[in-house]
């Protein structure tokens, strides 16, 4: 992305799921080019659930505004007082299992609160929208059906936003990201693994960490890059496009294990599908590219936001030891006088 602090500084910018993984990171950068953010949060954070480690307070330059998205008439008014320039939706349910016993509960979360953002733009036609989306979404020209409640709910959400944006000629923008990393409060692979390390390293030793598989392969790419990425579509963007977000590198769990342990100051075993145990690492081969073309989506085209400008720039292994000392510290405060928010 070229430009973008210039593009972005003294605009109004309201990122929904601030309170999130990427929510933060992404308030921080667009404060940092100067916009005027709203970060909206669904309740105001006292204390945060789930076991998730704290973020420090959002940063200088954006305000926070509380509104449950699943309520239309408050979307309405958020963006009437906001007035945004630029949207970026993050916020959202994104659990598999949970989707199984909550199912209405996704659709709600995942469809209405985007088709709600989207019908207050009727009063702001020119306001940019960016959907973060998902890959675990299907085409529906692909004959295939959902495998879960969670893919419906977001394969419903992306086809409503870019249809949305045809029939009512708004700029709207569906973002997929790969699995993503780094500092910040997360239920991902990475983030489970590293919060066992810091336990370990604090506590003495603890139950082997399980992994399903060594040789699954995923894309892994950095929070902070990804943020950027979404700045760049916003920025640059091609409307009615799904931009596709990741490092282009396929990396195995077992590798992704592996680059953690080498981190870690005390020894944690790791239990493997097949019954092995891991306590070194293991560096395997060079993964493949992960750039293949895609298909699209219902009709629109999909590019990968390298077509922008945008590129990886933080390394895997500064990724990898910014998530583990976020670990660290976390793990430091709560052995210590502080609750858990």
């Amino acid at each position: 992305m070229n430009g973008g602090e210039e593009s972005f500084r003294g605009r109004r910018v309201l990122i929904t799921g601030a309170g999130g993984f990427s929510g933060r990171h992404a308030a921080a950068l667009f404060a940092s080019f100067g916009a005027e953010v709203t970060a909206v949060i669904r309740r105001p954070a006292s204390r945060r659930s789930g076991g998730l480690p704290p973020f420090p307070p959002m940063p200088p330059g954006a305000s926070v505004a509380v509104c449950d998205l699943q309520n239309r008439a408050g979307v309405r008014l958020l963006l009437e007082r906001s007035r945004p320039d630029y949207i970026l939706h993050l916020a959202g349910r994104n659990s598999v299992p949970e989707s199984w016993r909550d199912p209405a509960g996704y659709l709600e979360s995942n469809v209405m609160a985007a088709v709600y953002l989207l019908e207050a733009l009727e009063s702001l036609p020119e306001t940019r929208l960016l959907v973060a989306g998902s890959r675990l979404k299907v085409r529906p020209e692909s004959g295939e059906g959902p495998p879960h409640p969670y893919s419906l709910s977001k394969t419903l959400e992306q086809w409503a936003c870019l249809v949305w944006g045809d029939l009512f000629h708004r700029r709207v923008w569906v973002a997929e990201p790969c699995n993503l990393i780094g500092p910040g409060p997360s239920t991902g692979f990475c983030s489970l693994l590293a919060g066992h390390i810091a336990r370990c390293e604090a506590e003495g030793p603890q139950p082997a960490f399980a992994i399903s598989s060594r040789s699954a392969r995923r894309d892994f790419l950095d929070v902070r890059d990804a943020v950027r990425a979404y700045a760049a579509i916003l920025e640059g963007g091609e409307p009615g496009t799904v931009y596709r977000i990741d490092s282009g590198v396929s990396r195995t769990l077992g590798e992704m294990a592996d680059g953690l342990l080498k981190l870690s100051k005390a020894d944690v075993p790791v239990v493997c599908e097949a019954g092995e145990v891991s306590g070194a690492a293991r560096t395997g081969s060079p993964p493949p590219s992960g750039t293949e073309e895609d298909p699209g989506f219902a009709g629109h085209s999909s590019a990968s936001a390298v077509r922008l400008g945008w590129g990886a720039r933080v390394p895997l292994e500064q990724s990898l030891e910014d998530l583990l000392n976020y670990q660290r510290q976390w793990v430091q405060r709560h052995n210590g006088r502080e609750e858990q928010p």
